[in-house]
């Protein structure tokens, strides 16, 4: 039977919106991210088949062919292709998963899925803002999706405040998970657990170039206090910008190659793709499909949630993990247990292989087997993908 395995899963440290990464042209970010991958495997650059490239906000300097502009960026031979693909912020994640389906088809043996997203150099919604300040067409959303609906507009923050209201989450539970989002990601970052995940990237700062090796996200003095004390989003809602994502400019990849590619380049597995599922619901609530996608990607991998060591759910918002948990009965403990985007952010077409790589790398350091991971989407689509550490 054929197997996709992953030779190494990388990441660059989060920026801050406007923060230490944002001097990075988002090409150069996903090109770095290529030349980790190809160095740390040892893999010859020229054997790699295809590029898969996630990416969201795909206007100014991440448009036009954004993925095949990070390989010319790279040191990957010009004879590597490459594409870009947007689902949302399962974009990478989905990237894995398109990746797998080639090599377990057969039809290739060594792809690079990756993403890259520069939130302050591309911000949210500016590859729709300028036709809408120039008054040129109706938006993505046509008439008859308004008319099926009953609504202009598809949001995710009204998501999160119906995923609240749902399942009973208060303001304060929501603070009180946060708060953990961000003790965590403290407690790792100070024990070294994301050292080895992580590509380093020069970044200037006001002492001079160094090297950026730490998520600048992560609040270490935050308290219930402090978090508490930031204004909700709509007024009489319970959800803030301390209890979701953070802005984040970064780029994430692993390495995706077939079991004879593994004996042909004399490379080492880190994990093997067990399964990998995409589901669609209700593009309203929108932020609640990674639960019925989990049940059925445990159901189609022969599983029960306990048989998972690890879980990644990202953490677009607090009431996103926490209904996750509660609807599958999940042990909290095994829930993004080095933080979430929460503390360490959201570079939306990153954040697939960003989570991807910290499940991994986390699996490994415990000595655990399998890891599952998930992501909310835009329009209420949902990715899951099941590893098994090797």
């Amino acid at each position: 039977m054929a197997e996709a395995y992953i030779v190494q899963s990388l990441r660059t440290a989060g920026g801050r919106r406007n923060g230490r990464v944002s001097d990075w042209h988002p090409a150069d970010l996903g090109a770095e991210i290529l030349n980790a991958l190809v160095d740390r495997s040892g893999i010859d650059p020229a054997a790699v088949e295809d590029v898969i490239m996630g990416c969201v906000t795909q206007a100014g300097e991440q448009a036009f062919a954004f993925g095949r502009n990070a390989v010319l960026a790279s040191r990957l031979p010009e004879s590597v292709p490459a594409l870009t693909i947007d689902r949302q912020c399962g974009s990478s994640q989905q990237a894995v998963q398109f990746a797998a389906q080639a090599v377990l088809s057969g039809t290739q043996d060594v792809i690079i899925a990756a993403g890259a997203e520069s939130m302050s150099r591309v911000p949210m919604f500016t590859n729709m803002s300028f036709h809408q300040e120039k008054g040129i067409g109706e938006g993505p959303l046509s008439a008859r999706i308004k008319a099926r609906y009953g609504r202009d507009v598809f949001s995710q923050f009204e998501g999160a405040e119906m995923i609240a209201k749902k399942y009973g989450f208060d303001r304060d539970t929501l603070d009180a998970y946060a708060l953990r989002s961000h003790q965590r990601a403290t407690t790792a970052t100070r024990a070294g657990a994301f050292d080895a995940e992580i590509v380093p990237i020069e970044v200037q700062t006001p002492d001079g170039l160094t090297s950026h090796t730490t998520d600048e996200g992560i609040r270490y003095d935050a308290t219930i206090d402090s978090i508490g004390s930031v204004k909700t989003l709509v007024e009489g809602g319970v959800v803030t910008a301390a209890n979701a994502s953070q802005i984040c400019d970064g780029a994430s990849g692993a390495l995706i190659v077939s079991e004879a590619a593994l004996k042909r380049y004399d490379l080492t597995p880190i994990a093997r793709i067990h399964n990998f599922t995409v589901t669609a619901g209700d593009p309203v609530i929108m932020l609640e499909e990674p639960i019925p996608a989990t049940k059925r990607a445990l159901d189609r991998a022969g599983l029960r949630i306990q048989d998972i060591d690890l879980y990644e759910v990202n953490e677009a918002f607090a009431p996103v993990p926490l209904a996750w948990l509660q609807a599958l009965d999940a042990d909290p403990d095994k829930l993004n247990v080095n933080g979430g985007a929460i503390a360490l952010g959201h570079p939306l077409g990153a954040s697939g292989t960003k989570l991807m790589s910290t499940l991994i790398h986390a699996l490994r350091a415990r000595g655990k087997r399998y890891g599952l991971q998930t992501m909310c989407e835009g329009g209420g689509v949902a990715n899951v993908t099941i590893v098994e550490a090797l």
